[in-house]
């Protein structure tokens, strides 16, 4: 397995996981779980795919990144009904954070795939990251997450993104760099939301 492909995958459980928690806190039933988890795991990278003009959608040619995200909604209904007492908002943070980082990267590498100009791949990667967790909050009827903390989170990936990119620019090794930007973009997301680091507000 290709590590894009791993990263891809982990970022999918990941942006899934932070729809099952969302999904239970707004006692939604087995359908609104799914369809949030879906939402959550796929918006990003769909409309990434749009934007870059890709036929068909990711999830499309792989559906069993949608069969795995409809199996485990089935499990995680019953499973976050047990541990609702545990669901908390630092969970969804961390799992937002987490899956900002993965999803960025993956975006970022599936642009420079697209051949689109630095810049374009660096705002595909944002995109990729932060519009699964966008459409999530929106169908749970929040505003998003990205909208109302007024902490650094489309900036963290923007960043993280032009790591990736100079990273390559300057030889350092393609697996290396997907993992050190990640790991900024995820890092910088959780200090931003630990020491309540805000902008422009």
């Amino acid at each position: 397995m290709h590590l894009i492909t791993f990263i891809e995958i982990t970022a999918i459980l990941v942006g899934a996981f932070s729809g099952f928690i969302e999904a239970r806190r707004k006692r939604m039933d087995l359908v609104g779980v799914f369809t949030v988890a879906f939402i959550a795991a796929f918006g990003g990278g769909t409309l990434r795919d749009i934007l870059l003009d890709k036929r068909p959608l990711f999830w499309v040619i792989h559906q069993e990144y949608a069969i795995l995200i409809f199996v485990l909604a089935l499990i995680a209904t019953p499973l976050m009904r047990t541990l609702r007492h545990v669901v908390s908002e630092r969970l969804i943070v961390i799992g937002d954070a987490v899956g900002l980082g993965l999803f960025s990267v993956a975006g970022v590498s599936s642009a420079l795939d697209a051949h689109m100009p630095l810049f374009v791949a660096a705002m595909m990667g944002v995109i990729t990251g932060i519009f699964g967790g966008v459409l999530r909050d929106i169908v749970c009827n929040e505003v998003p997450m990205v909208f109302r903390d007024g902490k650094p989170y489309a900036i963290c990936a923007f960043v993280g993104n032009w790591i990736f990119l100079l990273m390559g620019i300057y030889g350092f090794p393609h697996d290396f760099a997907l993992w050190s930007s990640a790991l900024f973009i995820t890092t910088a997301r959780l200090l931003a939301w630990k020491f309540d680091l805000r902008m422009g507000r």
